[in-house]
C-alpha cells in the first residue's frame, strides 16, 4: 500500500527539493499543490516519475484546499506553502497574514480525515533579534514583531493547540537560510552567484558584518524526510541549518573567489527593518537526523554553480 503524502507550496524552492526527494521512494505517493504566485512548475519533477501530480491550488482557499484533502487519504503532510522572503514579506503584509487562513484551514482538513502528522516549515525568523547564540529551539525567546515572524509563531501555537484538542501529531522545522539549485535569484546567495558569474556588481545592505548561515537544500530535506521515515522528534522542534556563521560581506567575498569573478562589492544603505544582526542556530537535532556531516559552504556553492539552475 503507498503512503499518500502532500505537499503543499511544491512549486517552491524547498518545497520541489522534498518533492524530489519523497518521490525517490517508489511506495510514496505525493501530491503537490501551489498557487503560483511565486512557485514555478519548472521546479516540478520529471514526468519520468510517474508517483506524483500537480495541484494549481491556494492553500488559503478553503474550497481549493477542501477538495484536494477530501478527495485522497493522505498520511503526512508537508506545509510549505508562505509567502516568503524579508523583502517580499514587508512589502506584502496583508497577503502575509492572510497565511493563518491556510494554517486553520488546513489543520481542520488534517484532523478531520484522518492524517496521521503534519511538518510544518517555520522559519529563524521568530527568534527576531536572538539573545542567545547559537538559537536554541527551547530556550531562545521569540520576539520577533515582523508579519512574516509573527505568523510562522502563531502557525506553530496552532500546531500545539490541535495537538492538546484533538491530538493531531505535528513537527515544527524552523528553516535557516537555505540555498541551493531552484532557489530564486532574489535571495541573498544565488544573487550574488548570478552578479558574480556575470562580473556584475555584488550589493551588500549596509556594511555587510551582519552574520548569517547557509544550509545546502540536500542537508535540509535529508533531515526533514527523516524524522518522517523514521518517527522522530514527533510533537518537537527542530532547527534546520547550519552551524557555520559567515558576514554577508565574506560570503560575497567567497563567491567572488570561487567563480574567479571581476564583481565589484558595494554598500546600500542598511534596511530599516528585517535584517537581523546575527543569526547561528543550534543544529544538535538536525546533525542526529542526519547522521552525517553538513556539506560545506564551499561545496554548496560549487554544486549549485555547477547545476545551473541558480536563476528561477
Amino acid at each position: 500500500m503507498k503512503t499518500h503524502i502532500l505537499v503543499t507550496g511544491g512549486a517552491g524552492f524547498v518545497g520541489s527539493t522534498m518533492v524530489d526527494k519523497l518521490i525517490e521512494d517508489e511506495n510514496n505517493f505525493v501530491v503537490v499543490v501551489d498557487n503560483l504566485a511565486t512557485g514555478n512548475v519548472k521546479r516540478l519533477p520529471s514526468k519520468k516519475k510517474t508517483n506524483w501530480r500537480f495541484v494549481k491550488c491556494d492553500v488559503n482557499s478553503y474550497r481549493d484546499i477542501a477538495a484536494i484533502m477530501t478527495s485522497h487519504n493522505f498520511d503526512y503532510v508537508f506545509h510549505y506553502a508562505a509567502v516568503v522572503g524579508v523583502k517580499r514579506t514587508l512589502e506584502n503584509p496583508v497577503a502575509v497574514l492572510n497565511d493563518i487562513n491556510g494554517f486553520k484551514y488546513l489543520l481542520d482538513l488534517c484532523k478531520n480525515t484522518g492524517v496521521k502528522r503534519i511538518f510544518f516549515s517555520s522559519s529563524s525568523e521568530v527568534y527576531g533579534e536572538p539573545f542567545e547564540h547559537p538559537q536554541n529551539e527551547m530556550t531562545t525567546p521569540l520576539n520577533s514583531r515582523l508579519p512574516y515572524a509573527v505568523v510562522k509563531n502563531v502557525g506553530e501555537a496552532f500546531l500545539r493547540s490541535y495537538k492538546q484538542e484533538y491530538n493531531l501529531d505535528y513537527t515544527i522545522f524552523r528553516f535557516f537560510n537555505t540555498y541551493g539549485p531552484k532557489q530564486s535569484s532574489d535571495f541573498v546567495m544565488t544573487r550574488f552567484i548570478k552578479a558574480a558569474l556575470d562580473n556584475k556588481k555584488i550589493t551588500i545592505y549596509g556594511d555587510g558584518l551582519q552574520t548569517r548561515t547557509f544550509c545546502y537544500r540536500d542537508d535540509n530535506v535529508d533531515a526533514c524526510a527523516r524524522a518522517m521515515y523514521e518517527n522522530l522528534h514527533l510533537n518537537d522542534t527542530v532547527n534546520i541549518g547550519s552551524d557555520f556563521e559567515i558576514t554577508v560581506l565574506d560570503l560575497a567575498k567567497l563567491i567572488i573567489k570561487i567563480t574567479g569573478s571581476k564583481s565589484e562589492i558595494v554598500h546600500l544603505p542598511a534596511l530599516e527593518e528585517g535584517d537581523m544582526t546575527r543569526r547561528k542556530p543550534d543544529v544538535a537535532k538536525m546533525k542526529k537526523l542526519l547522521g552525517r556531516e553538513l556539506i560545506t559552504i564551499e561545496d554548496g556553492i560549487r554544486k549549485t554553480i555547477e547545476s545551473g539552475q541558480y536563476n528561477f
